[in-house]
């Protein structure tokens, strides 16, 4: 799954839409020439009013495996704390054969508490999570892997533990998102094919970078085996005149308190993004929450993606 080559993508959560609404979403993006799509993994909104609809995760990027032929088709990522790691193996396993061999996998310590005190799902502190985090990438990688898999931890045990059919693909991306030092990063070298962050300030990310390096120093792995995918949420526009018609259109409706939401030309775009590419940036996803903004995701892939690409 390492690589050099640069994918682009879309994150988009299967949140305030109708089902056909959210496939017209992927449906579009994968005739745009996307690379990558992923769906989430909450109970309830996380952007805009908490009290809307929302889609169950893995059984959304089921339906969308089904529906799309050639975008790579993610989840970004699902909470350790929602599923036993053996049935999510079942689950990614299952979406890679409806995919034909195109799913990725993303996994990571749960962090939304409503969602586990509504339903009144166990929510451990971090550390504990953390540790179920741990085993639950070997629980996954074993039974995606091994004919039989026997596992004995705090958290999860196996014995002699089937499952069968095996993912289409060799090796199953496993992505893992998150950018604790101390343990996530640890994780990611242990684990990850992918690791996925946001993309923030540049420093931090080469930081970031030089942290997870030490981590795979340690566990003897190549830092270069492992992807970063980076997560953004923008306004994308083809120059200054029109940003500024899109800033007075869309600022009333958009969930401000988001710090992370930018308003970009498409050649500030590529100058924010190419400097996280020559650090060793490989995946670059755009955020997309309904009511969708095609113009931006039709800037991105169209005027973006080549000029990254090609530096």
């Amino acid at each position: 799954m390492s690589g050099d080559q640069i994918r682009f993508g879309v994150y988009s959560g299967p949140q305030h839409a109708s089902f056909d609404g959210y496939l017209e979403l992927w449906r579009r993006c994968e005739e745009l020439g996307y690379d990558w799509l992923s769906v989430f993994d909450h109970f309830m909104p996380i952007v805009g009013n908490p009290e809307g609809p929302c889609f169950e995760g893995p059984t959304m990027l089921a339906a969308m495996a089904a529906h799309t032929s050639t975008v790579r088709v993610a989840i970004l990522v699902t909470g350790v704390t929602y599923r036993h790691p053996a049935v999510a193996a079942n689950i990614a396993a299952t979406i890679d054969h409806i995919s034909g061999g195109r799913a990725e996998y993303g996994i990571g310590a749960a962090w939304m508490e409503d969602e586990h005190r509504q339903y009144g799902i166990p929510f451990p502190r971090l550390g504990v999570r953390m540790d179920m985090l741990d085993e639950a990438c070997r629980v996954l990688r074993g039974l995606w892997s091994e004919e039989r898999f026997s596992f004995e931890g705090e958290h999860y045990r196996l014995e002699d533990a089937q499952m069968r059919p095996k993912p289409v693909q060799e090796r199953l991306p496993l992505i893992i998102g998150g950018d604790g030092e101390k343990r996530t990063l640890r994780i990611v070298a242990e684990h990850a094919d992918v690791w996925n962050t946001g993309l923030n300030e540049l420093e931090t990310f080469r930081h970031k970078l030089d942290v997870l390096a030490r981590h795979c120093e340690d566990v003897g792995r190549d830092p270069g085996e492992i992807r970063k995918s980076l997560t953004f949420r923008a306004v994308l526009a083809e120059d200054e005149a029109s940003l500024a018609d899109r800033r007075r259109e869309l600022t009333p409706a958009l969930p401000m308190e988001d710090t992370r939401f930018s308003f970009l030309t498409t050649e500030q775009a590529v100058e924010r993004m190419r400097p996280f590419a020559d650090l060793g940036g490989n995946d670059f996803l755009l955020s997309a929450y309904s009511p969708y903004d095609w113009e931006s995701l039709e800037l991105f892939v169209r005027d973006v993606a080549p000029a990254v690409r090609t530096g």
